[in-house]
């Protein structure tokens, strides 16, 4: 059974127009509590502009409504080790999806840093969890990364054995061959110094 048409909206490219056909929403935001934590809470939410019948579901989500609505909060020290994990299920395609939340707590005790992403993913692959919520424990971790960045403003950088900042290489922008390393940490830079 086909969708009915939804309105078209113009491209931002030449004459073409397009069709709405799926709206995803996904919302972070971080959190200092009061017990001296931290958290930090993700939420996804799918929806269709029609009426929509998941495969193998006999229930149609009605146009707008949510078909996945998924909240997971992580809990975290100041040494950003996972003090705990909660997760609900408002809305999924199926009755047993709601279960999958109790398979979030192997998390728990592990650090949010280098190599999150592959230990979520190797803990919680495939059939071992739901896709929807093991993929929004991945992004939460830069969430409860950026997070911190108000709360250790003015602290000293972290340094490796070396005393070379941590940062440096950790992405585009902190390249030691950009001019962002050269500023702030010229001993570490690759840029070729300025001719005068």
């Amino acid at each position: 059974m086909s969708a009915p048409p939804v309105p078209e909206t113009p491209s931002r490219c030449l004459e073409l127009t397009r069709s709405e056909i799926h709206f995803r929403r996904i919302d972070m935001r971080g959190y200092r509590r009061s017990d001296g934590l931290f958290e930090v809470e993700g939420r996804v939410t799918d929806r269709k502009p029609f009426p929509f019948t998941p495969a193998s579901s006999d229930k149609t989500v009605p146009s707008n409504e949510p078909i996945h609505d998924m909240v997971v909060q992580l809990i975290y020290n100041e040494a950003m080790i996972v003090q705990d994990v909660h997760a609900l299920t408002n809305a999924a395609p199926y009755e047993i999806c709601p279960s999958a939340t109790s398979t979030l707590q192997c998390v728990k005790g592990l650090r949010i840093g280098p190599g999150w992403s592959s230990e979520v993913r190797s803990r919680l692959k495939g059939a071992r969890s739901c896709t929807h919520l093991m993929e929004l424990l991945l992004p939460l971790a830069t969430t409860a990364i950026q997070s911190m960045s108000v709360v250790r403003r003015g602290q000293p950088e972290p340094v490796d054995e070396n005393g070379r900042p941590r940062k440096i290489d950790t992405c585009f922008a902190y390249s030691a061959e950009r001019e962002l390393v050269r500023q702030r940490w010229p001993q570490f830079s690759r840029v070729p110094p300025m001719d005068n």
